[in-house]
């Protein structure tokens, strides 16, 4: 019996480790998708001399243009909890601001929920 309750214990462990890195690969591939993100958008104003427009969005980087056969952006505008990305423009903390909601798809939030934001990649909070 003391060794089923070890057992248990050393499961809850172990489940709640893997969980948290779980967590920070997600919130850290949302940084890295929105500094990619960022760098299109830099290149597309030097390209356009202007930012798509909000109703544009992201998805305008996606377009396929003779100078880029594949869009300046590729694969989908999906955070890693599979929830769009939200941009606007112009930005409230940026010239543009990329947001994604975290794993709960609401504004802020702490933990697995928190947003990860443009304007912080370092992940210092909000």
């Amino acid at each position: 019996m003391v060794v089923v309750v070890i057992l248990g214990l050393l499961a809850t462990v172990v489940t709640v480790s893997v969980t948290d890195y779980l967590v920070k690969g997600k919130q850290t591939t949302a940084r890295n998708e929105i500094a990619l993100m960022k760098n299109a958008l830099e290149l597309y104003y030097m390209e356009a001399n202007r930012y798509p427009s909000n109703d544009q969005g992201l998805a305008l980087l996606k377009e396929k243009t003779p100078k880029h056969p594949n869009g300046i952006l590729q694969g989908d505008l999906m955070d890693p909890w599979s929830n769009q990305y939200l941009y606007v423009y112009p930005g409230l903390h940026g010239t543009y601001d990329i947001v994604s909601l975290g794993a709960d798809g609401q504004e802020g939030g702490e933990g697995a929920d928190m947003d990860i934001v443009s304007w912080d990649l370092a992940g210092e909070g909000v």
